[in-house]
């Protein structure tokens, strides 16, 4: 049988709340949630690995760094939608008088 972390299993659900949430309050397609949730899980692996680094220990929840992984998933996902705004593909509509 695979055990898989319990801290691993809670950071990838916290860091999927946020890029639905994020992804609810850009009015995202599905094709943008996709893209939101790999930069969400990178973006909190990351924070997890800061907290770990510089060893702050305020705020975990088990082994999960809360604050470092919610500051650089949320940070890396206004990353990328900006770096991905002028090339996103979409057809922009215009309202005609």
């Amino acid at each position: 049988m695979f055990l898989v972390s319990p801290s691993l299993v809670l950071a990838i659900v916290v860091a999927s709340i946020y890029a639905v949430l994020f992804n609810l309050l850009r009015n995202g397609s599905p094709h943008d949630l996709i893209f939101y949730l790999a930069a969400a899980w990178v973006g909190f692996g990351l924070g997890q690995v800061a907290g770990w680094l510089v060893s702050l220990n305020w705020l975990m929840i088990g082994a999960l760094h809360v604050p470092e992984g919610t500051l650089l998933c949320w940070g890396l996902l206004f990353l990328m939608s900006w770096l991905r705004m002028p090339g996103d593909g979409r057809v922009q509509t215009t309202a005609s008088s």
